[in-house]
């Protein structure tokens, strides 16, 4: 399937020329190749036009003309004050002459016909309405049998998407072909463009869909910024072969990083981007994207190439291929395949700190099915550590093959059974090798109302080892688990300041037994303990993964209240508060860690507080009694002030390993200039994280930003600087880093 693109010209009336020129610039910004190929497009942010001013030529406008229907199959309606003709062939109109057929209205002071050879005039004031365009020139002529036509000292705007220009001429040879002179575009405003293409004159195929132009020059002001001497386009949904707009930035441990992508259209369903990328402290880079889309899969493949990269002395490179097939209505593959060629790529080519922090690079390939009641999968994967400052012994296990089967279904009544099992076989260099088998099946019977619900669960895990070591190849477990979930929900009418609000009181209960199972035996192929949390409270198992299994005989309690506003619905105040309640001693542990003896866990309370649409604030914190101390804390403030301006302001700490400040902010000095920054701070480490500050000014037809960027790029804490400079010619592309994602990532509540 071809990408779409945001107008589709097929045009028989004096105006096909120009509105054909129109939609390449158009194309260029709304259908480019990046975008995902078939079903999925780009879902881009709408262009801002708000600073624009109105065309001149929207005061002819004429509102409640048709915006549907086939305008060949119309009758054509024709208008004057006048009407005469000497001999029954030569017509005249004059006096708010108009011609229309469905959406498209001409009107002129003055048209002539001639019956005979269809030739026609139209006479001052020539303007042109359809629902797409509006179109003024001095004089028009043509035939309609051939269909041909010439116009004179043309102006149009565009109302489907935004842009207007000029042409000293256009000739619409026949109702396929056209030629232009002196043609321009812009989406500023027609009479003082910021910036605008000028084409000496332009030839339109619209048979084959492109477009030939020579002489073209793209002007700053009145200032050339490029010419070429030959440009080809797109005149409508059939994408094609060019360059894309390119990326410039500028780092430290990079110097100037340019990058040139283009783009080859070698079928409607796959396509190929080259981009060479010139890094002054490095080198020059090769990277490609290929995607294709079949009738049953999807997927892109992509790579890049350093072949001596200046600084390491060394070829580094990267590979990724992603892969989505469906077979049928129940069974389809997943693909993911990534290596890199050594451990610090990331962190010298990536652009951001979460990037240079990757620490494993998975892959996977799965078979994956899936019924009414079932759910299975086959395949596997493994990881490559791309930490320079990992060992190679904490690789996890390669996981190959690994098989899923789960299952739920209804018996009599509210009565479930159910099963969740899984199989795999575990490799890895220098390390005991084997294969696990875990089973869990269940019964379940959930019983449910408005205000309250119970839900009761039985179930027995067996997990057994088949070993390639010397004693104990067999190892296994089975052990029986049982859980209670049970809860309440009240409510009451409640009124502040002649508003209504409800409020809500919700306790919650969950009880869990599993009798002690000594796995000191059992081996640890992908088993690790989840970091303490409020979801933890209702968990059957503190382990992710099937090796250990937690033993327990504990309560938990949990109250949450909210205050709900009856007129928006709008959650204003959540707040919950929960602990865990132990009878017995946890007694299962990872290998180095005691056992505990806690009477309770930690208590953990969150509050989130929307106090309007303004301001946000939340809190999270654990505090330990047995350690009287706080294990967790979070907190984060947020306010929204004038129409775009946004102020983030949050603290963040894990007891041994890590304590942050964050704080961003977006200022909107008035409609046309904004302020960006962040400043990120690791209080544990006593260093910036990441700082960065920048401008940003917007107009009618062209927007910049301005960032100047401090971050920390590699795990040993080194920091780079790095500088962004884009610029964007609203409808038809940017120049430049992008650096709006990286904004939206980095400032809650960026726009």
């Amino acid at each position: 399937m071809p990408l779409p693109t945001p107008c589709h010209p097929r045009r028989r009336a004096i105006t096909a020329a120009i509105v054909l020129i129109l939609c390449a610039p158009a194309w260029a910004a709304e259908g480019s190749p990046t975008c995902p190929i078939g079903t999925l497009i780009c879902t881009k942010p709408a262009l801002d036009w708000s600073l624009c001013r109105k065309n001149d030529l929207l005061d002819f406008h004429v509102d409640g003309l048709p915006t549907t229907g086939d305008r060949a199959l119309a009758d054509t309606e024709i208008k004057g004050s006048q009407t005469r003709s000497s001999d029954g062939e030569n017509y005249v109109l004059e006096g708010e002459a108009s011609i229309q057929q469905l959406d498209q209205l001409i009107r002129a002071d003055r048209f002539t016909y001639a019956r005979s050879s269809t030739a026609w005039t139209a006479q001052g004031n020539v303007r042109y309405q359809d629902r797409d365009l509006l179109l003024s020139a001095n004089d028009a002529k043509g035939t309609t049998d051939p269909n041909q036509a010439t116009v004179s000292d043309v102006r149009y705007q565009l109302l489907s998407s935004r842009g207007n220009g000029r042409a000293s001429s256009a000739v619409l040879v026949d109702s396929e072909h056209a030629n232009l002179d002196q043609a321009t575009f812009s989406t500023c405003a027609l009479d003082s463009p910021g910036w605008e293409f000028r084409a000496a004159d332009i030839e339109l195929d619209q048979a084959n869909g492109i477009g030939r132009a020579h002489d073209v020059t793209f002007r700053i002001g009145d200032v050339p910024v490029f010419w070429v001497p030959y440009a080809s386009f797109p005149l409508d949904d059939r994408r094609k072969s060019g360059f894309l707009y390119p990326e410039i930035g500028y780092s430290n441990e990079r110097g100037f990083d340019i990058a040139a992508p283009y783009y080859f259209n070698l079928a409607p369903n796959y396509d190929l981007t080259l981009t060479p990328r010139l890094m002054t402290q490095r080198g020059l880079m090769l990277g490609g994207q290929f995607r294709y889309l079949t009738d049953s899969s999807r997927g892109t493949v992509e790579a890049e190439w350093l072949p001596n990269d200046r600084d390491t002395d060394s070829r580094r490179s990267l590979v990724h291929w992603d892969n989505a097939t469906r077979f049928s209505e129940n069974w389809a593959a997943a693909i993911t395949i990534n290596h890199v060629s050594d451990d610090r790529y990331f962190e010298d080519f990536g652009r951001s700190l979460n990037i240079a922090a990757t620490t494993l690079l998975p892959s996977s390939a799965y078979l994956r099915g899936q019924g009414n009641w079932w759910k299975a999968s086959i395949g596997g994967d493994e990881y490559q550590i791309t930490d320079p400052t990992l060992p190679g012994s904490v690789e996890p296990y390669r996981r190959l093959p690994r098989a899923t089967f789960d299952a739920d279904h209804s018996l009599v009544g509210d009565l479930d059974a159910g099963l969740r099992s899984e199989f795999v076989s575990f490799s890895k260099d220098d390390a005991v090798d084997g294969q696990r088998l875990d089973l869990y099946p269940y019964l379940a019977y959930p019983v449910e109302a408005a205000a309250w619900f119970v839900r009761p669960e039985l179930g027995f895990r067996y997990t057994s080892y088949q070993l390639d070591r010397d004693a104990d190849k067999s190892p296994h477990r089975g052990v029986p688990i049982a859980s209670v979930d049970a809860g309440l929900r009240f409510e009451r009418a409640l009124t502040f300041a002649g508003d209504g609000y409800t409020q809500t009181l919700e306790p919650r209960l969950y009880y869990l037994r599993v009798p002690y199972r000594d796995q000191d035996n059992l081996p640890l192929f992908d088993t690790q303990e989840v970091p303490f949390s409020f979801g933890q409270l209702f968990r059957s198992n503190r382990f992710i993964g099937a090796d250990r299994q937690m033993d327990a005989n504990n309560l938990t309690i949990a109250l949450t209240s909210r205050l709900i506003e009856d007129a928006s619905g709008d959650e204003r105040i959540s707040a919950t508060l929960g602990e865990i309640r132990y009878f017995d001693d946890q007694r299962v542990q990872l290998p180095g860690r005691e056992n505990t003896d806690y009477a309770g866990s930690a208590y953990v309370g969150e509050l989130d507080l929307r106090i309007n649409d303004r301001w946000r604030a939340t809190f999270s914190n654990q505090w330990n009694p047995n350690s009287d101390r706080t294990d967790l804390s979070a907190v984060g403030i947020q306010n929204r002030f004038g129409t775009d301006g946004v102020f983030n302001l949050s603290y963040r700490f894990r007891r041994d390993l890590l304590e942050q400040a964050d704080a961003s902010v977006l200022i909107p000095l008035n409609p046309s200039w904004r302020l960006v920054g962040r400043w990120n701070y690791s209080m544990f480490d006593r260093k910036t994280l990441e700082a960065f500050a920048g401008i940003e000014h917007d107009s009618c037809c062209v927007a910049w930003r301005l960032l100047a960027r401090r971050y920390v790029h590699n795990i040993e804490r080194d920091t780079t600087n790095a500088l962004y400079f884009e610029v964007e010619f609203k409808g038809v592309g940017s120049i430049g880093q992008k650096t709006g994602d990286f904004l939206r990532r980095a400032i809650l509540g960026y726009q």
